[in-house]
C-alpha cells in the first residue's frame, strides 16, 4: 500500500489544475511557483510511484521523456494530443478494443495489453477551427454508446 505523503498530495493537487502532460521538470518548476518546498527527485520519484501504481498516466515523448498527467478516468483509454499546444482529450473506443483482441488471437496471443496515444493539430491549432474536435469527441461518444455495457479488459 502506498501511502499518502505531503508531497504526493501536492503533486496529485499541482496535476489535477493541467490538462496537458506535463515533465517532472515542469511539475516541479509549477510547484515552485506554487510556494512548494519539494525537491526534484523527490518529485520525480513520487511521479514513478503514481503512475506504477496506476493514478497517473505516462506519456513517452519523442525525445524519450516521460510526461505525465492525471486523467479522469482511471478505467482503460486513450488519448488525442496536440502536437503544438499539448492539449489532451480522453476518449474510449470499444470497437478499437475489440479489433485488437482479435487480431492478438488471430496472432496466438492472450493477455494482451497496450496503450494507444494520437499526436496531431487541436481545433486552435489546424487553422480549422474548434469544430474539429467536437467531431472526434461525438465518434467516440457514439462508439461509446453502441458498446456500451460491453467489459473492457482493464488495461491501460
Amino acid at each position: 500500500m502506498q501511502r499518502n505523503t505531503r508531497q504526493r498530495s501536492a503533486i496529485l493537487e499541482t496535476l489535477s489544475r493541467q490538462d496537458d502532460f506535463r515533465s517532472a521538470q515542469q511539475i516541479h518548476e509549477q510547484m515552485k511557483a506554487d510556494g512548494e518546498t519539494v525537491g526534484l527527485a523527490t518529485v520525480y520519484r513520487n511521479l514513478q510511484a503514481l503512475s506504477r501504481s496506476g493514478r497517473l498516466d505516462v506519456l513517452v515523448a519523442g525525445d524519450g521523456e516521460s510526461l505525465y498527467r492525471q486523467c479522469e478516468d482511471t478505467g482503460h483509454h486513450h488519448h488525442l494530443v496536440c502536437r503544438e499546444c499539448g492539449r489532451t482529450v480522453e476518449f474510449l473506443a470499444p470497437k478499437l478494443e475489440s479489433a485488437m483482441t482479435a487480431i492478438a488471437h488471430e496472432h496466438g496471443f492472450s493477455d494482451v495489453d497496450h496503450t494507444l496515444e494520437v499526436f496531431g493539430l487541436c481545433g486552435d491549432h489546424s487553422g480549422g477551427g474548434a469544430a474539429g474536435d467536437d467531431e472526434v469527441e461525438s465518434d467516440a461518444d457514439a462508439e461509446s454508446e453502441d458498446d456500451e455495457g460491453e467489459d473492457g479488459d482493464g488495461s491501460r
